[in-house]
């Protein structure tokens, strides 16, 4: 089983048309093309009936006391924890791929529709749900993909692993405004292949992507 793109080449930096967020010299980060990238598939094992695709970035810290704040800086050897950026399910083997900004194009406030997208996929929800919750601005169900938006003042470099799951499930069974610990739960036992691309990224001038 293959996983490929024509913008994620795993271990090289994120490209900014599919960030959250980019940097900027006078107030750190503004907002991003936020497009989800394209992928495409192939050597799927026999039996597969549907896919699941999940980006998810490991390297979120688990503590916001430095978070974003002018004078300091998130400490590299503070424990780290997962931030899922997109949640698709049910897609259906024969598509061979999904388009880049099919299911985002652009920061979308209070957050994208779903659960259902395109093709007959369904979108569960992802974590700036809860990254935004006490913000009126912003606050809502974020549906789909959102791009990287990592601290601009981290210490360490993020990586965005995009795993495509092979299942022998026509249809992944989760239902209504689901997360990554109920798809994750929800495949056990199910998943013939998988395949990852990991990118990088980071809004921290002083930090080398590669």
């Amino acid at each position: 089983m293959r996983l490929t793109s024509a913008t994620i080449v795993d271990g090289r930096p994120v490209p900014g048309d599919h960030a959250f967020c980019l940097p900027d010299p006078d107030s750190h980060v503004t907002l991003g093309p936020n497009r989800n990238p394209g992928f495409s598939w192939d050597d799927l094992p026999p039996g597969t009936r549907s896919l699941v695709l999940i980006c998810h970035d490991p390297d979120v810290p688990s503590r916001g006391d430095d978070v974003n704040r002018e004078g300091r800086t998130v400490p590299a050897d503070l424990p780290r924890v997962d931030f899922t950026h997109w949640l698709l399910v049910d897609i259906p083997p024969e598509l061979g791929g999904v388009a880049e900004g099919a299911f985002s194009s652009g920061v979308t406030a209070r957050g994208k529709p779903g659960p259902e997208g395109p093709e007959g996929t369904r979108q569960g929800i992802n974590d700036y749900t809860g990254w935004f919750a006490g913000d009126a601005d912003m606050a809502g169900d974020y549906y789909g993909y959102d791009g990287p938006c990592p601290p601009w003042n981290d210490s360490i470099v993020h990586h965005y692993h995009f795993t495509l799951y092979a299942l022998d499930l026509e249809r992944c069974p989760v239902e209504g405004r689901f997360t990554r610990d109920q798809v994750l739960a929800a495949m056990a036992g199910h998943v013939l292949a998988e395949a990852r691309l990991t990118g990088t990224y980071s809004l921290n001038p002083s930090v080398p992507l590669r």
